[in-house]
Formats: C-alpha cells, structure tokens, sequence
C-alpha cells in the first residue's frame, strides 16, 4: 500500500470554478470562523493511499482489476454549539474512496464526540455509489445517555429498463433534544418543552418513470413514536407543561400511511442540480384500520428552480411549498411543522407546529474556485438565502404578520459527483441557528 501524507505541491492548485453542501444544526456564528479554519489546515494534513484493489471490498469500488485502489483519509473537527443539543466537540476522519474515472465512489467516517446532555456518542456513517443507478446509506450512532440513531437507505434505479425506481429506508432512533412550543405561529419562546423522540418504523417507495420527465410513485410508511422525559437539563419535560391529554399524540403514537405522487423534473442532477425545474404533487391518507393514530390525511405540493448564469457560476434557486393535514387530533407530530435545516433555516426542528404551512426559500448559489488537493477536487461556493414561511389551520386563514423571515449565509462544498457538504447560518426571532452536515437543504 502506497501512502502519501501532507501537501502535495505538484497537484494543489486554485481553479476559477465551484458549487455546494449539507447540514446538521448549531446555533452561534462565532463558530464559524474557527470550524473553517481548523477544517483547513487538518485538509492540508490529509493521506492519499493506494490499495491493492483485492483488498478493498467490492461495495467500496465500481470496478474491477489489478487498479490499485485510490482512499483518502481527512481529519476533521466536530465542533458544534446547538439550543437544542448545547456544545458538542470531537473528532472524526472521512475516508473517501474512488473509482476508476477518480470520483468518489465511497465515503466512510467514524466519529467520536462529547455532549453535556448526552455524554460521549460513537458513530459510523456510510455512503456507498456502486454504480450511478443504485446506492446505500448507512448511519450507525450510540451515546451514553438517551441518544442512538441507527438507519439504512437504498436506492436503487435498475429495474424494468432503469424506470423503475424503489427507495427503502428503515430507521430506529431516540432524540433526546427534542422541543415542543405549543401550536400555531406565533407560539412563544417562553413555551419551550424538551421530551425524548423514541421511534422506529420505515419508509418504502416505488416510482415508474413515465416518459422523459414524469414520475408517479407509490409509497408506504410506519412510524411508532414514544414520548419520553428528554436529557435537556432545565427545560421542563412536555408532559408536565402540556399534560398528558392536551396535545394529540404526547403519549405515544403510531401510524401506517399510503401515499401517491405525480413528479416533474428537468433537472440535470438529483443530487446536485446547476439547472431545471421540479414539481411534485403528494396525496397521503392514514387509516385507524391499517394501525394509524387516526384516520386522517396530508396533502402537499412543491415547486423548484434552478436558474443558471455565466456558465453555472451563478445559480438562482427557489422553492414554494405548501402542506395541508386534514383530520381530527392529528398526532402534532404528523402535523405540518417548519423549523431546521431544509425549512425556516433561523429556527430549530420542529419550532412551528399546526394543521398547515406555506413556504418560500429563495437562494443565490455563488461559485467562487476549485480547490484540488490530495487528487480531492472540491468546489467552493456562498449563498446568500431568505426563507419566508408560516404555520396556519388552513391556507384560506393565512396571516401576512404570521409569516417569518429569515434570512441567512450559506457556505458550501462539494466533491463531483456525489459528496456534498455545507454550513448555513439563518437569523430568526430566537437570534441566529445554524446548521452543518451532508446535501443541499433543497
């Protein structure tokens, strides 16, 4: 095995030329700054090796052959300040591993951190493209106190002359840092709940291809939900400022629901799109009778675009969404929610809970270089961004004051064709959140 560790002069070099990334939440700008920094000078220490390509399992690479194998390993901080979660640091180290035309076929990192409220969490996240019609997802996550997370997700677009595409994604976790503020928009701070968001269940979806453009997908889930007391210190548990009645679902729930899609796309890319439209149309009913909560329904329609100029160096992006649940005591979390990091951005998951929302994220995706270092070529990209939305019973009671704006800073990263990376930051009336992890928030 052929090891190359620190910077490689020959081949580290600035392109005129960039793109985008992904989320997870935290709270404070100042974090900023020192994340990027440290992100950088550990990049500069990374390894590039090369493996006997009989040694690397098949699953990490779309090829055969005598090839040696290309693995990058980077050392990364985990820095994090949340309102839900408080300040998280650790370590993890992200191995990426590429094919034979040198893109990134695999990407593997474990990850060590430590959290006030949840002690010391291992975990192990897993992306794997075998080939560009079918690929799996793994995350495997374990605290001390209260947190796990164990999901898996295939896809896999090889069926029926690749026009049959099916999506099955089971999941177990428990989230200790979850919130609840009570119903409608303007629901106040000074309501803050923490409570444990025990669930199991699974998502399952076939979609046929109709034409060049048109999807129309069937699809099932199940979800069993338990309310437990949170392992947020100091903020009361939602049981005891609600009680145990008063909101629908605070005592456990589960549901089994049908859906049906109508899609539209002409985008270039599903995973990172530089132009071309998107609509989708959702009808999801859920029955007593199939072991739902209650018999009720969810409607939903979003529209997206991605309007380039200058050669992708600029991409206009912005989406419209509204969803609409119909029924009596719906479980509030099966209710239409804003808040987090693909919604109202300067807010935490789940902050806005009722019957229905309407949404709006305007974005202007600004490439600005192409850094290549270690044979990794990334491209580097800000975006500027405004999210308006709010909670309503219904469209029709719709509010202009309700609405909340927020705007906000993207930063983003992305390895062709398949890694993404971003840091979005966004100012709402609780003051500033943001948000780090893996995919473009929409």
């Amino acid at each position: 095995m052929l090891t190359n560790c620190g910077v490689d002069t020959r081949r580290s070099r600035m392109i005129h030329t960039f793109d985008m990334s992904e989320t997870r939440h935290i709270a404070g700008s100042s974090l900023i700054p020192l994340t990027f920094s440290l992100f950088f000078a550990l990049l500069l220490g990374g390894c590039t090796s090369y493996i006997p390509r009989e040694k690397v399992p098949g699953v990490f690479v779309s090829y055969t052959g005598a090839t040696p194998v290309k693995m990058v390993a980077i050392p990364l901080p985990v820095i994090a300040s949340s309102p839900n979660e408080g300040i998280t640091g650790g370590a993890l180290t992200a191995f990426l591993f590429h094919n034979k035309n040198d893109e990134i076929n695999a990407l593997v990192a474990p990850q060590v951190n430590y959290n006030t409220n949840f002690g010391v969490t291992m975990s192990l996240y897993g992306a794997f493209y075998p080939t560009p019609d079918r690929n799996i997802e793994i995350n495997l996550s374990q605290s001390t106190i209260i947190n796990d997370d164990y999901e898996f997700k295939l896809r896999d677009k090889t069926y029926f002359d690749k026009k049959l595409e099916v999506i099955l994604s089971p999941f177990v976790f428990s989230d200790g840092s979850a919130r609840f503020f009570g119903f409608e928009a303007k629901s106040p701070r000074q309501q803050e709940t923490n409570y444990t968001d025990k669930e199991v269940g699974f998502n399952l979806s076939a979609g046929y291809d109709i034409g060049r453009h048109f999807q129309v997908i069937l699809g099932e889930r199940y979800r069993d939900v338990a309310i437990e007391p949170g392992a947020v210190k100091g903020i009361p548990f939602i049981k005891d400022e609600f009680g145990k009645s008063s909101v629908p679902g605070i005592n456990g729930f589960s549901t089994h629901a049908q859906r049906i899609s109508l899609v539209y796309s002409t985008l270039d890319s599903a995973i990172a799109p530089t132009f071309g439209g998107f609509a989708r149309a959702t009808v999801e009913p859920t029955f007593k009778a199939l072991d739902g909560a209650k018999d009720y329904s969810r409607y939903e329609a979003e529209v997206k675009g991605f309007i380039p100029l200058d050669n992708a160096r600029y991409i206009s992006v912005f989406r419209l969404m509204y969803s609409q649940t119909l029924g009596n005591r719906v479980p509030f979390l099966e209710q239409s929610i804003l808040g987090g990091e693909s919604t109202l951005r300067g807010y935490g998951r789940n902050r806005f809970i009722d019957n229905s929302y309407l949404l709006c994220n305007l974005e202007e995706r600004i490439r600005l270089f192409r850094w290549e270092v270690f044979d990794v070529t990334a491209d580097w990209e800000v975006a500027p961004f405004v999210d308006l939305g709010a909670v309503m019973d219904a469209l029709d009671k719709a509010r202009a004051k309700d609405f909340e704006f927020n705007p906000g800073i993207g930063f983003r990263a992305i390895v062709r064709p398949n890694i993404i990376g971003r840091v979005d930051m966004g100012i709402g009336r609780d003051g500033p959140a943001l948000f780090v992890g893996l995919g473009y928030p929409f």
